[in-house]
């Protein structure tokens, strides 16, 4: 007897309301361990500074809660722009192919979250000790794993059924747990290294619509069968390892404080500022954009985040103002690319855990890299905007000073930030932490209620994690290719075409650009860091300069088709189609490519 339309209906209603309550109760036990880790990390180093002690495992305790906030809030990012899904190619399939494809993207993620579960169960049962200095068994943090692969698998099964799709899920479930049964059983000489076919299933996982955490974890998992080196045990255990560094810490608190600037409407007083300095010039209001960009980049150092309060807040008085709806979403988009280059930068986080460079090196550098960036788009907004828009009143002396006096607090984040690292008086982690505290208290000082500060908790403990997979799920990817000598053969390419440094700089911004239009930016740091590296240095590029090439170049594929997240979110939040908005991008997409061709030079003469 089949089932009713009524009774579908009726499945499905309940499914959405069990959806509704774990996502819930989900996001909020990771805000709380989120403000467990705030106050841990701003408690040690105060302790430290003020009383010259420090707590015993405070480091090793924050890894593992930001582990367990990890697991918690990672299967959140199922659906959403945190999902990092290449949706632009399965969009553009015939109606017929993009059922199929769903059902592959599915079960990708079943293969990925099988791999955690069972994965991490076994690492959890086989692995021995005690941790030394928080006294817990050290298979814990691979049992958080194992519980979040689990979380995802629930979290899909009630999203599909809640949309309805009760047969397509099947399919997923049945093709993921196939071939996730079916790899450690296959063994296939092709003759190829391992890392190519890994690449191959990735690729494949990402152009059906898979998010791109769990297409690395099913790819890892897949090339098992040609000869990976990494068992099921040994891709999780990666994974936890890529993920236990105290300087990830930084990533959740730099979110955090972003949102809470924008919360509390500081953020509003830099514009006001921006306005009073720059309103005044032909295009004002779109070099208002420009530098409110600058100025907002030192609080969030998260391009999206700029990306939506710039659309939210910019783009009707943009279009008021004689700016067409997309060529103002594409100003927005354009402008917020600095914000994962000026410091504080997440970009620059992944790429020194990826590394080992300096933090604070990178940082300096992420400044003078985005000057250059706000110069040529400054020229640009005045050679394409100006011809639309038109200039605000010019602010006078006095209403300038009380804008600044009124922004004040916001920029001093940055100040705290950078020279607190820089000058070496707290690590990156506890100058993100006291980022957080800062912005936090700024909130309260505005009169922000507490229903809205746990709402900012709740979406940074998310957007934290679904950072944090990514770096985790890339980690045994890089194991792979650093097996397979991948950066070797890429130094051996560059010696074979002169090995010169100008020759190792040409041919890593091209390889970066064609990644970059593939790759979601934080996937293409994680992976092409380690592997171009080495052939810089040896080329006598300095490394730090090198890596601020790296994130420059990467980050302008925030306006490239088929990716362009820039310009997926300015789309989402404005309505604008995002093809418009893709060819309005043109003049500022052609100014920071000579920005970067700018910097890459500079490179060369350091």
């Amino acid at each position: 007897m089949g089932i009713s339309a009524e009774e579908g209906g009726q499945g499905a209603a309940a499914a959405a309301r069990l959806l509704t309550r774990l996502q819930g109760a989900l996001s909020a036990l990771a805000a709380v361990l989120l403000a467990v880790l705030l106050a841990l990390v701003v408690g040690n180093a105060a302790l430290r500074y003020l009383l010259h002690r420090s707590l015993a495992g405070a480091e090793d305790l924050a890894i593992w809660l930001q582990l367990a906030m990890i697991a918690l809030a990672a299967p959140l990012a199922l659906a959403g722009p945190l999902a990092m899904r290449l949706d632009g190619l399965t969009a553009r399939l015939p109606g017929l192919l993009q059922a199929p494809a769903a059902v592959l993207a599915d079960a990708v993620t079943v293969m990925a979250a099988l791999v955690l579960a069972c994965g991490g169960g076994e690492v959890a049962v086989r692995v021995g000790g005690i941790s030394p200095t928080l006294g817990l068994s050290e298979g814990l943090r691979f049992g958080l794993m194992a519980g979040g692969g689990a979380l995802l698998l629930v979290v899909l099964v009630l999203s599909r059924l809640s949309q309805g799709r009760g047969p397509a899920l099947l399919g997923g479930l049945a093709l993921g747990a196939g071939l996730y049964v079916a790899v450690p059983l296959m063994a296939i000489d092709s003759g190829f290294p391992p890392s190519l076919f890994l690449a191959l299933a990735a690729a494949f996982g990402i152009a059906c619509g898979a998010p791109l955490p769990h297409a690395f974890l099913a790819a890892a998992h897949g090339a098992i069968a040609f000869g990976g080196t990494l068992p099921e045990a040994a891709i999780v255990s990666t994974t936890v390892t890529g993920l236990s560094k105290f300087l990830l810490l930084a990533i959740p608190f730099f979110l955090l404080a972003g949102g809470l600037l924008t919360a509390s409407g500081a953020a509003g007083r830099l514009v006001r500022l921006a306005a009073s300095l720059v309103g005044h010039r032909r295009a004002g209001l779109a070099q208002t954009t420009l530098l409110t960009s600058v100025l907002f980049s030192g609080a969030s150092g998260s391009s999206v985040a700029n990306a939506a309060f710039g659309a939210a807040t910019f783009q009707p008085e943009l279009v008021r103002h004689g700016h067409g709806p997309a060529e103002a979403g594409a100003l927005i988009a354009a402008t917020s690319v600095l914000d994962n280059v000026i410091p504080p930068s997440i970009a620059f986080l992944i790429l020194a855990a990826a590394t080992n460079l300096s933090v604070g090196a990178l940082l300096t550098g992420g400044f003078a890299a985005g000057g250059v960036m706000a110069l040529c788009l400054a020229v640009a907004i005045h050679l394409a905007a100006g011809r639309g828009g038109h200039a605000l009143p010019r602010a006078s002396v006095g209403e300038r000073r009380a804008a600044l006096r009124a922004a004040l607090p916001a920029l001093g984040l940055g100040v705290i930030v950078v020279a607190g690292i820089r000058f070496g008086i707290v690590t990156t982690t506890e100058a993100a932490g006291l980022a957080a505290l800062y912005t936090l208290m700024l909130a309260a000082g505005q009169g922000l209620g507490l229903r809205a500060i746990a709402g900012v908790f709740r979406q940074s403990a998310g957007e934290a994690a679904a950072v944090s997979l990514l770096i985790g799920t890339a980690a045994p990817f890089a194991f792979q290719l650093a097996v397979d000598d991948v950066a070797g053969l890429v130094t051996g390419l560059v010696t074979a075409l002169g090995g010169t440094a100008a020759a190792v700089l040409l041919l890593a911004n091209l390889v970066l650009l064609a990644a970059g239009l593939v790759l979601d930016i934080g996937a293409a740091i994680l992976l092409f860091g380690p592997i171009l590296l080495p052939a810089a240095i040896a080329a006598g590029i300095d490394p730090v300069a090198f890596g601020v090439v790296l994130v420059v170049n990467l980050m302008i594929h925030g306006l490239t088709p088929p990716l362009g997240i820039l310009v997926y979110v300015v789309s989402g939040v404005t309505g604008v189609p995002a093809g418009a908005i893709f060819r309005a991008v043109l003049p500022y997409l052609a100014a920071l490519m000579v920005a970067l061709a700018l910097i890459s030079c500079a490179a060369l003469l350091i």
